[in-house]
């Protein structure tokens, strides 16, 4: 981009106004701190055992941690019942759909957010429970369980692929396509992003290329455009941008205070995810369902084998 088209998109962009109330805000400050917890929690536990946790089942009894860290220790204890507590909650989210009541409360979102949050989570907590030795039926337990969070991750990444309403009902291809023609309406009658730069940003593969892929390939495709759209934004904020006001946003990954830059900007990326999501709307589905065939059994699996390891604590008076 010259430097006299620099100066000229630079001088129409004006500072931005108040923002409209953000809804989400609460539910996204929640959970950033939740995120932040369970990180620092895991962390503090694997920095205050990394010297009893790297001994073999031999020499760990003669670790002054011993006592603490083992599974029926006061922290392993603890540890293992904050694993329960987080392997009920995972399991709340599904049965919200059948329970009426329970689905009165909260939005479905935020309720998958919270989902996904205690899934991730949970397979740590087990791990330092279970001394990070898997053997058995809670080593059989342990490992379906981080299969069931390894996939969970991508579910959750096909069901933003999928657009929807607030309903959450799936958008017809139809409504899809007038929702892009309105991005593109906007995109028009914007003159502060160069048609050039909006044609890099908005390019995709060729449509019959995308429909001749493998599955897994596909998604892994879909994960790369995800990525390659962040840069290209960054690089289209960049060239709108002063060289003084470019390293203010962080060489354009962070928004600035230009009101007509972030609403052309905000247009642009999003009708590049629309488009990427329309070219590969076929193929996230068909993963999405066939991913619920996987996701499910291995889910109850590991509430069975997860119940009787509970039970034979019990039985065999561990507590």
């Amino acid at each position: 981009m010259s430097a006299n088209a620099t100066a000229t998109a630079t001088a129409r962009l004006s500072p931005i106004a108040k923002p409209a109330p953000d809804a989400d805000r609460g539910h996204r400050r929640r959970l950033y701190f939740l995120y932040v917890l369970a990180f620092a929690t895991n962390l503090a536990l694997f920095v205050y055992g990394f010297g009893y946790y790297k001994l073999s089942a031999i020499d760990r009894p003669f670790s002054p941690k011993h006592h603490l860290l083992r599974p029926s220790g006061p922290i392993g204890l603890y540890l293992g019942f904050l694993g329960v507590a987080l392997f009920v909650g995972i399991f709340l989210y599904p049965i919200r759909k059948h329970w009426a009541w329970l689905g009165q409360f909260g939005k479905t979102r935020h309720w998958l957010d919270i989902h996904v949050l205690m899934g991730l989570t949970a397979p740590f907590i087990i791990a330092f429970h279970s001394t990070l030795k898997f053997r058995g039926i809670a080593g059989m337990a342990f490992w379906i369980m981080f299969a069931v969070s390894a996939s969970g991750v991508v579910g959750r990444y096909l069901y933003a692929q999928i657009p929807r309403r607030v309903t959450t009902a799936e958008l017809s291809m139809k409504e899809l396509q007038d929702l892009q023609e309105n991005l593109s309406q906007q995109l028009a009658s914007q003159r502060v992003l160069p048609q050039a730069d909006l044609r890099a940003l908005l390019r995709m593969p060729d449509k019959d290329r995308v429909s001749r892929l493998p599955i897994v390939i596909a998604l892994i495709y879909m994960m790369i455009l995800d990525l390659i759209r962040y840069f290209r934004v960054a690089k289209l904020r960049r060239n709108a941008l002063s060289f003084g006001q470019s390293l203010s946003s962080f060489a354009g990954f962070l928004p600035t205070r230009h009101r007509e830059l972030e609403k052309a900007i905000r247009a642009a990326a999003d009708e590049a995810a629309l488009l990427k999501r329309v070219l590969f709307l076929s193929r996230s589905q068909k993963v999405f369902h066939l991913w619920h065939v996987v996701h499910k059994p291995f889910s109850y699996a590991f509430a069975v084998l997860a119940l009787l390891h509970i039970t034979l604590q019990f039985v065999l008076g561990y507590f």
